[in-house]
């Protein structure tokens, strides 16, 4: 891998300090990734369980909206990468699946980052939502001549010997939406625990805080998406007493396909008419769960709240068919994993308080039980009256 002489790490941090953030003007021209077989494309804290972080109004989802902590437009800060060394580092985005609508989002924060900073960065991902596929993909990228690999694994546990083969090489692991036990740090939007919390916050309300619900995950073995199911469990028996876990079938899958999320919820409201709430964790679940409730006719008796895209969900949004729709904004967080890294390729400190230039990213906190896991505040609320802010 190629690196840095510390004699220019040393000129460049001089000159830094003399004249302050660098222009960029100065950028790498070649940002085409590495020849490739695999597909192309692609947590706040809480207090006593309650949201205290994230926001329901701010932002337009266009890249455009990135801000700086102060408000000011997201500048490349010329320390990671001075205009004298432009050819340095590449860095690797692998996604759980290339055609996804997320993960297309996603690929747009990364071109802009590497735009930014001038560095070679790109996304990839398989062509669907499988464990093995991706693993297929990080061992091609890692075989590439890449610097830093920034995974977001369908399966955590799956991932582990190749990311570690990934470290062997010498190259920076950065994981988001699921730590695998070989990444050198987990980037997370929020806690896993309070934004399950929020989502739950916000299907009381629509349920009138009373009533049985059932929470719907991807797949059983997705780490990210249980622990908002639980966090939204532990949220209602902490909160919210007249609210139960439907206890025949308490959580179920929508193996991350909105028409598989619409069969298994139709499924369980003709089985158990009791049921008057869905958590939905994967972005698929929420519109596939509310079309289900649209076709029995339970508009207005029959509740979803969960992860969802803005497009795909804003006319169910207005419709009543969704209460509201939490996510953060993925090109907000592949932008972010690659401004990680190459603060990890520069040697910086990634801990308490660590700024990476993006209002959601700017006071980062260490979790409490993990201390490889940082956790932004960027959960966002889509309701009837802000969901047009955003385009993606």
């Amino acid at each position: 891998m190629k690196r840095k002489v510390i004699s220019m790490i040393l000129c460049a941090m001089m000159a830094v300090s003399m004249i302050g953030c660098g222009s960029s003007d100065d950028k790498a021209n070649d940002s085409t990734p590495p020849a490739e077989t695999g597909g192309t494309d692609t947590s706040g804290s809480e207090t006593g369980g309650s949201e205290t972080g994230g926001s329901e109004s701010s932002g337009g989802g266009a890249l455009e909206a990135f801000t700086a902590a102060d408000g000011a437009a997201v500048a490349p800060n010329a320390i990671y990468k001075p205009a004298a060394d432009t050819s340095d580092w590449t860095i690797s985005v692998v996604v759980k699946d290339s055609s996804n609508g997320w993960f297309v989002r996603m690929e747009e924060g990364v071109k802009q980052f590497a735009e930014d900073y001038g560095i070679n960065a790109y996304q990839k991902g398989p062509v669907a939502t499988d464990a093995a596929q991706q693993v297929e993909v990080i061992e091609n990228q890692i075989n590439q001549d890449i610097d830093a690999i920034c995974v977001v694994p369908v399966d955590p546990a799956t991932c582990d010997t190749v990311l570690q083969d990934a470290k062997d090489k010498g190259i920076k692991v950065i994981c988001h939406e699921g730590s695998s036990a070989n990444c050198d740090i987990d980037l997370e939007a929020f806690s896993n625990a309070g934004y399950g919390a929020y989502i739950m916050d916000n299907l009381a309300e629509a349920m009138g805080e009373e009533g049985t619900y059932v929470t719907m995950v991807a797949h059983l073995t997705n780490a990210s998406q249980n622990e908002w199911a639980d966090g939204a469990v532990a949220r209602a028996k902490e909160a919210y007493p007249n609210l139960v876990n439907l206890e025949a079938s308490p959580r179920v899958e929508s193996e991350n396909n909105s028409e598989r999320a619409y069969e298994v919820a139709k499924e369980v409201l003709k089985t158990y008419p009791e049921v008057k709430g869905f958590v939905g964790t994967s972005s698929m679940d929420t519109p596939g769960i509310a079309r289900a409730i649209d076709e029995l006719g339970l508009n207005g008796k029959v509740f979803v709240c969960g992860t969802g895209m803005p497009n795909e969900c804003r006319e169910l949004i207005k419709s009543g068919s969704i209460h509201s729709a939490q996510l953060w904004d993925p090109a907000e967080a592949g932008y972010a994993m690659c401004v990680m890294a190459t603060m990890m390729l520069d040697g910086q400190t990634i801990g308490e308080g660590t700024d990476l230039g993006l209002a959601s990213y700017s006071d980062m906190v260490v979790n409490a039980d993990n201390s490889n896991i940082v956790e932004g505040a960027g959960w966002i609320s889509l309701k009837k009256d802000n969901v047009d802010n955003y385009n993606f």
